[in-house]
């Protein structure tokens, strides 16, 4: 059996094709388009219409490429700034009529799983272990082992969110993100009664591609030679704060950077930072899999 998801999150909208390949799983085909949806909301939490449009015609796109690749199974979710949205029945609605199905909206523990579900399974490593997915308005935080979750929770700090919350125009500016998001995971922790911290975590999202690009000076592009990367906080620190000293500019020139991820890049590792420091993470690994192969397994292999 084929099947692809089209997943819409507050960066960026993202696609994926698999399939059952005799007890295999095997991605067939790939695709994204930066759209900023999280950027479209406006003070009164309502998306604006150009945001809406763009993102629909975004996922429209992708859900005629999957249907030209024959896919037999087509879903389509949406998460964080769909969540936050006042008008959020009008977006769906968009969405519903260029996807021709109707799309759902995650909630941020379906998220969170998805997201271990995903990531865990790609990287070959001790049974109990935490993943970490920073998006553009959340970031989910997932402990367990195999389909056992542990726990699964959703902060409300994503690199877009706080990009419009807190300017970061050289490295000393990094702090108040780090305590900012350091405030927002603490809270959660206290909501949630805290979790049992493993010694092995995973890193999805491109906060992770970027870090791991940038550590071993290679292209974005290059995907495949980022994921199962392992890179210490000390190196983030150092990527992060050499980013920040650096005019946008200059930062789009980097090979490693993404140039549509060049503005928020230093608030997702404020973020990882923020994390790694809460729970005595030294090193974290590189997944190139995340809450899209998370849904196509569990439709798939279950």
């Amino acid at each position: 059996m084929q099947a692809a998801v089209i997943g819409i999150g507050s960066n960026s909208v993202r696609s994926l094709v698999a399939r059952n390949n005799g007890g295999v799983f095997e991605r067939l085909y790939r695709g994204r388009e930066g759209t900023r949806l999280f950027a479209g909301l406006d003070s009164d939490g309502r998306l604006k219409e150009e945001s809406i449009r763009k993102t629909a015609e975004a996922v429209g796109r992708m859900a005629e490429a999957a249907r030209e690749k024959k896919t037999e199974d087509l879903s389509v979710f949406a998460t964080s700034a769909a969540r936050d949205a006042v008008n959020g029945k009008d977006f769906m609605a968009a969405i519903e009529a260029a996807a021709g199905i109707p799309p759902m909206i995650l909630t941020g523990e379906e998220e969170a799983q998805l997201s271990f579900f995903g990531a865990s399974r790609a990287v070959k490593d001790e049974c109990y272990c935490g993943v970490i997915d920073i998006g553009g308005g959340s970031t989910e935080i997932v402990t367990g082992c195999g389909d056992d979750i542990a726990s699964a929770f959703s902060c409300q700090m994503g690199a877009v969110r706080l990009f419009r919350e807190l300017s970061i125009e050289k490295t000393e500016d990094m702090a108040p993100v780090e305590k900012a998001a350091g405030k927002i995971l603490e809270q959660k922790l206290q909501e949630t009664g805290g979790i049992r911290v493993p010694e092995t975590w995973i890193g999805t999202g491109g906060t992770f591609t970027t870090m791991a690009a940038m550590v071993k000076e290679i292209p974005w592009t290059a995907r495949t030679h980022m994921h199962g990367t392992r890179v210490t906080r000390d190196e983030i620190r150092e990527v992060g704060g050499k980013l920040a000293g650096m005019p946008l500019e200059e930062r789009i020139r980097l090979p490693g950077l993404q140039p549509g991820r060049a503005d928020i890049v230093v608030h997702g590792i404020c973020i990882l930072l923020a994390v790694m420091e809460r729970f005595g993470i030294e090193t974290i690994t590189v997944s190139e899999w995340g809450n899209l192969d998370g849904f196509l397994w569990k439709k798939l292999m279950s």
